[in-house]
């Protein structure tokens, strides 16, 4: 049970091109925005959409699909852990961050 205690799945379509950083070292590092939609019917029977946006950041080999093949629009699925941080911008106020960090990546789709 301990696998499941910090444990992320998302299938969604990336918001944008992904941004790609090489560290110092040679690693990479990619982030991009990914959407997930949640489809219901309301009160009245409207269909109503709900769109989530999740940040996912992906190290090392899984950066080096990301930069390979995907872009906006791409359907893909995500695996990975919360990670919660913060830091202090110039203006010294503080801004709060919460992202995926993929340990998995599937393409999906076309």
């Amino acid at each position: 049970m301990n696998a499941l205690r910090n444990k992320v799945q998302l299938i969604g379509n990336l918001g944008q091109d992904p941004e790609v950083t090489v560290l110092d070292g040679g690693g990479k590092m990619a982030r991009f925005s990914l959407a997930t939609n949640e489809i219901y019917k309301n009160a009245q029977g409207e269909k109503v959409t709900d769109t989530q946006w999740h940040q996912v950041v992906a190290w090392g080999k899984i950066a080096d699909v990301v930069e390979s093949y995907l872009n906006k629009g791409k359907e893909v699925a995500v695996e990975g852990k919360l990670i919660h941080r913060h830091y202090d911008t110039e203006e010294g106020q503080r801004k709060y961050v919460t992202e995926v960090r993929c340990s998995e990546l599937l393409l999906l789709g076309k």
